[in-house]
C-alpha cells in the first residue's frame, strides 16, 4: 500500500513538472507574439455603429511604434454571416504600404455593409487584421481591431408602427366609450 502510495506521487509530481514546463513554453511564445504585435497599432475611431444604413465606414489610425519599418502587406477578416466588407480604401492606399518608425496614418480603411433591419439578428461583429512584417513578402498579423455593428429600423419604420398604435388605441377607446 506505501509502494503504491510513492509511485501515484511521484506520477503526480511528473505531471506537475510536465504542466509547469508546457505552462513556461506558452507563456514564452505568447510573450514574443505580444511583443512582435505591439510595433503596430490599429485604433478604429469608431468601432461600434449602428443605424438604419446599409453601408457603414470605418475610419482608423494606424501608427508604427516599434523603431523598424514595417510594411502592410495585406488583410485578413473574420465577419458573422450576412456582413460583407470591403477593404479597396485599405488596398488601393500606396502610401499606406511602408510605416517607418513613429508614422502614422488616419483615414478611411475599409467599409461594410449590413443586411437590412429585421433580415437577420440585427446585431453583428467582425475583425479586421492587418498582416505584413519587417520586408515586403511578410504576412505577419501586426494588429487586429474588432468592430460591432447594429441595424435599426429607418424613421419612417417608426412612424409606421406609431401610427399604427395611434388607430389601434382609438378604435380600443371608441369601443369603450361607446
Amino acid at each position: 500500500m506505501l509502494n503504491n502510495n510513492r509511485n501515484s506521487e511521484k506520477k503526480m509530481k511528473s505531471l506537475r513538472n510536465l504542466l509547469v514546463l508546457s505552462l513556461t513554453i506558452v507563456g514564452f511564445l505568447l510573450a514574443g507574439t505580444a511583443a512582435k504585435a505591439d510595433s503596430l497599432t490599429l485604433t478604429l475611431i469608431s468601432p461600434y455603429q449602428s443605424g438604419p444604413e446599409s453601408t457603414y465606414m470605418f475610419d482608423a489610425t494606424v501608427t508604427n511604434t516599434g523603431d523598424t519599418t514595417v510594411y502592410l502587406n495585406g488583410d485578413t477578416m473574420v465577419l458573422d454571416a450576412g456582413l460583407t466588407l470591403d477593404d479597396s480604401p485599405y488596398n488601393s492606399n500606396p502610401a499606406f504600404f511602408v510605416l517607418d518608425p513613429g508614422d502614422s496614418y488616419t483615414g478611411l480603411l475599409f467599409t461594410v455593409t449590413a443586411p437590412p433591419y429585421g433580415a437577420g439578428s440585427n446585431f453583428y461583429a467582425g475583425t479586421f487584421s492587418i498582416t505584413g512584417g519587417g520586408d515586403d513578402q511578410a504576412g505577419d498579423t501586426l494588429a487586429s481591431a474588432n468592430f460591432d455593428i447594429q441595424v435599426t429600423p429607418e424613421p419612417p419604420s417608426f412612424l409606421l408602427f406609431g401610427t399604427g398604435l395611434l388607430v389601434l388605441g382609438s378604435l380600443a377607446g371608441r369601443k369603450l366609450f361607446a
